[in-house]
């Protein structure tokens, strides 16, 4: 995908009242972003579901987005972006009813991470519910499970660090832009999931922690795992929400009992007496998972089929040396251990066979999918 189509998947996902829901009713019906945008009003209000309302919306701010200084920062903090078009777009969450139509992402999300769990709670966790939260997040991660999560204070922070402890990949799903830090002390964790995963968000760049923002961000939290694990969570709790989503898209959710004497646990409490699964080990939470082993063979039939793209020696050593955030020409040289001038006659080859593409600045970015 060019970067002027990129333009306008942002530019439509900014404008107020377009969500998920609407911007699929309007790819259906226009066929592209593009097309929305250069559409007029008469034809706007000729979709099925759309109010008048929400045609002017986008008749009114299509101009008025900033769309330079949106890509401007995306670039600088090295995000990339991923359409529900691309293939590189996590099928657990394309299957429910209101995926977002565009996802910020810095870091890197793997074909692997299909197989998720997330893991959520309270932000104000007893010690005890931080070391439950950690003990099944590591054996988790160290399973070959990504655990994702929302990098708040608590369960959250817990989960996540365990996951890295235990050298396993994990992904926070943020209710602000990803170039915001926040919560402020998680800043070192932030930059260790950066490094070994992902950071997630389908809020523009610098949207504020608005409270708001958190029961959407919810439901992609739930939305890209095969189920949930609430720890601890009180009647009024997020996490509660998080498990709702869960059950709304028809994934599992799992729930770890605490004492009867904190208020803490009454949530996971009720949900248990409604049904979600008590977890007294890991195993409770994989017997009601698919294999891990089927979809490794899948993901192995995957990387398989990249390289029936015939690529040369030199093809693939260049390839290897690209992921998929931005890198610029010389240092693609030096980790192929190739001569630039190789490199960039390489590039364009690769370029053409659809497995990498350029940015402003000679940056490269690998496409992660399976080029047609």
């Amino acid at each position: 995908m060019c970067s002027e189509d990129v333009k306008d998947w942002i530019t439509l996902s900014m404008i107020p009242g377009v969500g998920g829901v609407i911007f699929k009713r309007l790819l259906d019906f226009f066929g592209s972003p593009k097309a929305v945008l250069n559409a007029s009003l008469k034809q706007l209000n000729s979709v099925i579901g759309l109010t008048p309302l929400i045609c002017d919306a986008i008749i009114e701010y299509r101009g008025k987005i900033s769309i330079d200084k949106e890509m401007d920062l995306i670039q600088r903090n090295n995000c990339r972006i991923i359409t529900i078009r691309d293939k590189s777009y996590p099928e657990n969450l394309k299957a429910i009813y209101d995926p977002p139509p565009v996802i910020y992402v810095i870091g890197d999300i793997l074909p692997e991470d299909s197989h998720a769990i997330s893991v959520v709670g309270t932000r104000k966790a007893s010690a005890y519910g931080k070391e439950a939260a950690e003990y099944i997040s590591g054996q988790l991660a160290s399973k070959g499970y990504t655990v994702i999560s929302g990098m708040a204070y608590g369960i959250d922070t817990a989960a996540h660090k365990a996951a890295l402890k235990s050298r396993g990949r994990t992904i926070a799903v943020m209710g602000n832009g990803v170039d915001i830090v926040y919560p402020e002390r998680n800043a070192g964790l932030r930059k260790e999931i950066m490094a070994s995963g992902a950071i997630v968000s389908e809020f523009s760049m610098g949207t504020p922690p608005l409270k708001a923002n958190f029961p959407r961000r919810n439901r992609i939290v739930s939305g890209m795992s095969l189920g949930t694990l609430i720890v601890e969570a009180p009647e009024r709790s997020g996490a509660l929400i998080t498990a709702d989503c869960a059950l709304e898209q028809g994934r599992e959710v799992f729930a770890i009992p605490g004492q009867i004497f904190s208020q803490k646990s009454s949530g996971t409490h009720d949900l248990i007496k409604q049904g979600a699964k008590l977890v007294h080990s890991v195993q409770d939470i994989i017997s009601e998972l698919p294999p891990l082993e089927s979809l490794k063979s899948k993901i192995q039939k995957t990387e398989e089929e990249i390289f029936e793209v015939n690529l040369t020696g030199d093809e693939r050593i260049v390839w290897e040396s690209i992921g998929s955030s931005p890198i610029y020409i010389d240092n693609i040289s030096r980790q192929a251990k190739l001569p630039a001038y190789k490199v960039a006659a390489v590039l364009v080859m690769l370029e053409l066979k659809g497995l990498v593409s350029q940015s402003a600045g000679k940056m490269f970015t690998r496409k992660s999918s399976v080029p047609d």
